[in-house]
């Protein structure tokens, strides 16, 4: 899989980011940007307008719903993908009705990473 997709992922722990930067270069995307919160997310997201967005929900200062309320009006096409350890249905419900593209368990896998991934580029919605 090569694709041109411009990634940021938002989680507040080192070792979920390094994880899933190494899933997302092997589906070769093309950049992959890195916040540990919602606040240095929502300031990337003006900067670079990435395609993609993972977004853990439960971290300190801003958290991933409200980073997504945020984000969604900077840039209403983006695709935020919510992942979180603590996927309750109502985190999932918020989720979605604020606009995120899809919902993800952690601990994140190669896989769900690959599937999303595919997903949006057989869709054709990415900056490709």
């Amino acid at each position: 899989m090569n694709n041109q997709l411009k990634v940021l992922i938002c989680d507040d722990s080192l070792l979920v980011r390094k994880k899933l930067r190494e899933a997302l270069e092997k589906c070769k995307c093309e950049s992959v940007l890195e916040a540990e919160n919602g606040n240095v997310a929502v300031e990337l997201v003006k900067l670079e307008n990435p395609d993609l967005v993972f977004m853990d929900i439960v971290m300190p200062d801003k958290d991933g719903l409200e980073a997504l309320e945020e984000i969604k009006k900077i840039n209403k096409n983006i695709k935020v993908v919510m992942a979180s350890s603590a996927g309750t249905n109502e985190h999932l419900k918020k989720a979605l009705k604020l606009g995120a593209y899809d919902f993800i368990q952690k601990p994140v896998t190669l896989d769900a990473v690959t599937n999303i991934i595919g997903k949006l580029l057989k869709e054709g919605t990415a900056n490709v």
